[in-house]
């Protein structure tokens, strides 16, 4: 018997993806000042970033960064439970879990390892796991890493979503969603999936990466502009790379939650701990993020101004009252031909094709910041308007 060659029958593979036009790429950015970027020489506005808020490179927080990076150098040295957990990053938790209204807060190095901590904490073989269709690929691999049977329900739809978790019969479950969809930009039902998860004695978990700092009075996210606290939520996941500027994850909910995750969650047990410069980083931006409605205020005043634009246009926006605001153009090769077109004219805007999204439904996911400035909007509509009418 021969065996396949794996690096052999990788090399088809990358070669069928490349022939269906679908290949991915690595562009490096050269330099960033706020949303004006450099990539391969060439002068952009980034309409595809996620620091939503433009604390990327707020002055507070790169101060906190370059201060805590004095004292405790670069690295962690080590994972949390060994020598890496630093005062910094027990200051960040304690800021989060006040923000978000929880008992306390967990930090990890990324969002996909705070979401496959939760499944490896909370699930096992036999357990159900049901999640919308759109949600993040971390939430779908986590579910399938762990054993658990995962049920998908259509797109926001509760009805559907009631009907999987009853076709789980008694098994424990583990009823997931994002607040805000990467993809499309619209917010979850959360209110009648709580309703849902309580009547189902299913735990209910949300993951809020482009919903933080965004939603809610003082950005505190999906859930409590929702109206919902940590009884209705047990289960919070946030990024602190997105409206934070910043780079992690974590986990918010009841003490016994996060001494659990501590327990039994191999994706925190057994990692380099999140530099501590980065985690004081993350607490200057939470400050920020609080304190500075201004931001919030104008960032809802440039989404308004878009869709307004775009409807003026006819152009094709998908229904968004976040900063994700995706122009779906449906062909694949339509929608790269945009990407460039609009690269020539200044602006960085990212095609998304399949498998990120599914099939005939690939777009430019636009994204806006508070960054951004009015003119930087309206110039952007009348590129739009050049590039994708002839394209229709």
């Amino acid at each position: 018997m021969v065996r396949p060659d794996l690096i052999a029958r990788l090399t088809a593979r990358c070669a069928r993806r490349a022939d269906e036009g679908l290949a991915r790429r690595v562009h490096a950015i050269d330099c960033a000042d706020g949303v004006r970027v450099m990539r391969a020489g060439h002068a952009l506005i980034n309409f595809s970033g996620n620091d939503y808020l433009g604390l990327a490179q707020h002055p507070a927080v790169v101060r906190a960064l370059q201060q805590a990076a004095s004292e405790h150098g670069v690295g962690s040295a080590g994972s949390h439970l060994v020598c890496g957990h630093h005062r910094e990053h027990v200051l960040l938790e304690e800021a989060l879990a006040e923000w978000t209204g929880r008992d306390a807060a967990c930090v990890f190095s990324s969002g996909m390892m705070a979401n496959l901590g939760i499944m490896q904490t909370l699930l096992g073989p036999g357990d159900a796991c049901v999640q919308d269709k759109l949600d993040h690929a971390s939430l779908i691999d986590a579910a399938r890493s762990v054993g658990a049977t995962l049920k998908r329900y259509p797109h926001a739809d509760v009805e559907a979503a009631a009907r999987q978790l009853d076709s789980t019969g008694d098994a424990p479950a583990l009823l997931a969603t994002d607040g805000v969809f990467s993809m499309d930009g619209d917010i979850a039902p959360l209110a009648e999936l709580a309703v849902l998860a309580t009547r189902e004695h299913a735990t209910l978990m949300v993951d809020d990466a482009h919903g933080l700092g965004v939603l809610g009075t003082d950005g505190s996210g999906s859930v409590r502009a929702a109206g919902l606290s940590q009884s209705d939520v047990p289960v919070l996941m946030g990024t602190l790379g997105k409206a934070l500027g910043c780079h992690g994850a974590f986990v918010a909910g009841s003490k016994t939650l996060i001494d659990g995750l501590i327990q039994y969650a191999r994706s925190y047990i057994y990692t380099t701990a999140m530099p501590p410069a980065l985690a004081a980083a993350a607490r200057a931006a939470v400050g920020i993020a609080r304190a500075d409605h201004g931001r919030r205020d104008k960032l809802v005043s440039l989404i308004a101004r878009f869709r307004a634009g775009a409807s003026e246009l006819r152009l094709p926006l998908m229904p968004s009252v976040t900063p994700i605001q995706p122009l779906r153009l449906g062909d694949n090769e339509r929608t790269v031909a945009a990407q460039e077109a609009l690269r020539h004219a200044g602006y960085l805007v990212i095609a998304i094709r399949p498998p990120t999204v599914p099939a005939g439904q690939a777009r430019l996911r636009i994204t806006l910041s508070a960054a951004h400035k009015d003119a930087d909007v309206d110039h952007l509509l009348d590129a739009l308007a050049m590039v994708c009418h002839p394209l229709q």
